[in-house]
């Protein structure tokens, strides 16, 4: 049993914070009492005098295997990204697989991050025992997390119409040489995974990621659907992230990928969209009507040059908002603090209107409550309050970003930027303390990583030698394509 006491505890009706103790027994909070009502005996005290007491953190997109790869780029669009991808996240052991699981999942863990949706991928299809050694390092860390394993069975040259041609003859044969597996293989992994899972549903849960609309076929798209049906599964997809993505739609089937995947029968309450720059009206009442969610990463969204997601929009239309910060490869750090900040600024940008701006409330709750439904944990943690989980933050008061204490929440949201987190405290049990990781050796893990960055360098240095030959006719293609006439016509408010 444990007792949280002395703080300012969030309040999840008002949003307001006021003095409280956190009852918790097991892993669950059981009340929110008034002061020094509780008596300590037996219990373990967790001093919050001074502090702010809030729900974790909730990461709305994530990757694993990019963990590894934070710093390697600069001035590169999504397609850039995808081109470099063998190299920046291929040939890994398994034991790399999981250092990069647990790099990340410590990173979000230092920044507050009590839960993650994690976009896992493998090469060329997912594995049994890629997808276990993540989920392990989640475990070891402490952090709850919903597990997809990330999949096409189209190469990225493939799903783009035309690009395959647009590449030198020599260049075209290496580029379509790198192929995903047949989709059947993709399938039999989930399901022997799925028939298998081995984890703790409370802690580890999973999902399914066919990664991008148009680098599935429509057979491979069913599939999961049936999969996820059969298995009460969760969705995630990359879903009119960029620009191109949104013309190579209307060329491959007519009409938006939201519009796709309705078709198909993939829209329904667990189906979270990552991204969602270039979504339309209709898209944003279809994903509102299915009881869907958008995983917004503003920070990941600017970086790639990919837009400025219009956030109120969503609200506005029923859809559930989410945040995150996507992976390392593309974000280069997993600090949902600074996803917060973004995330109100760049809504401000799209008018005048101050009543169309996401208020500070609304962005805390898409970092809790909101992200906790798309990681299909609603109800389960993301608030404080009896019956859920006891996933929290301490926020030190005397961190400078909180002198003078003027509005709690707006300073959540404008000011924080880690440094003031204090305690972190996953399902009862104390797993930073003073800023210091307490149930997990961090540095060795530094020198593991150091290691295998070191390995990957030399093995994937062939497959980055020919990303960087191919990168000036993808950026030339694909920049060509995103500004065709329909891009201009039909999202000029982007």
């Amino acid at each position: 049993m444990m007792l949280v006491r002395g703080g300012l505890v969030l309040d999840p009706r008002s949003l307001r914070f006021e003095p409280a103790d956190v009852v918790v027994e097991g892993d669950t909070i059981v009340t929110l009492a008034a002061p020094n009502s509780v008596s300590h005996e037996g219990r373990q005290v967790v001093e919050a005098a001074g502090m702010l007491v809030m729900p974790g953190l909730v990461n709305g997109h994530n990757h694993a295997q990019t963990n590894l790869a934070k710093g390697l780029s600069d001035r590169w669009t999504l397609e850039l990204l995808l081109n470099h991808s063998p190299w920046t996240g291929g040939r890994r052991t398994l034991e790399e697989k999981y250092i990069s699981a647990a790099v990340g999942a410590c990173e979000m863990l230092k920044k507050g991050c009590t839960a993650s949706f994690d976009m896992f991928a493998e090469f060329p299809l997912p594995t049994v025992d890629g997808v276990n050694a993540v989920a392990q390092a989640y475990v070891d860390v402490g952090l709850r997390a919903t597990i997809a394993p990330m999949m096409a069975d189209k190469s990225f040259f493939e799903a783009i119409p035309g690009l395959a041609d647009a590449l030198p003859p020599g260049l075209r044969e290496q580029a379509l040489a790198i192929r995903n597996a047949p989709y059947a293989q993709s399938l039999a992994v989930c399901r022997e995974l799925l028939i298998n899972w081995r984890w703790d549903r409370n802690q580890v849960r999973p999902a399914l990621g066919p990664t991008i609309p148009h680098h599935c076929s429509d057979d491979f798209l069913r599939g999961c659907r049936d999969l996820a049906q059969e298995f009460d599964l969760g969705l995630q997809m990359h879903v009119a992230e960029s620009k191109m993505q949104a013309v190579v739609a209307h060329k491959k089937y007519g009409h938006s990928l939201v519009t796709h995947l309705d078709e198909l029968g993939l829209l329904k309450p667990g189906f979270c969209v990552a991204h969602g720059v270039w979504l339309d009206g209709d898209d944003r009442a279809r994903l509102a009507h299915r009881g869907c969610s958008v995983s917004h990463n503003p920070g990941s969204n600017m970086k790639l040059g990919s837009g400025l997601a219009d956030t109120r929009s969503m609200l506005d239309a029923g859809v559930g908002l989410a945040l995150g910060t996507d992976g390392a490869g593309s974000s280069d750090n997993l600090n949902m603090w600074e996803a917060m900040r973004m995330a109100s600024f760049v809504s401000r940008v799209h008018g005048r209107d101050i009543g169309q701006w996401l208020s500070t409330p609304e962005v805390l709750r898409a970092a809790t409550e909101g992200g906790a439904k798309a990681l299909g944990f609603e109800g389960v943690i993301g608030r404080l309050s009896p019956g859920y989980k006891a996933d929290m933050v301490l926020l030190d008061l005397s961190a400078p970003h909180y002198v003078p204490l003027n509005d709690p929440v707006n300073q959540i949201v404008h000011c924080e930027d880690g440094t003031g987190v204090h305690t972190v405290i996953v399902g009862g049990r104390v797993l930073l303390q003073a800023g210091r990781f307490t149930a997990f050796d961090f540095d060795a893990l530094r020198a593991k990583a150091a290691a295998a960055v070191e390995r990957l360098a030399e093995v994937n240095r062939e497959a980055r030698a020919l990303s960087e030959q191919l990168e000036p006719f993808v950026n030339q293609y694909c920049s060509g394509l995103a500004a065709s006439p329909f891009h201009v016509q039909a999202f000029c408010q982007h």
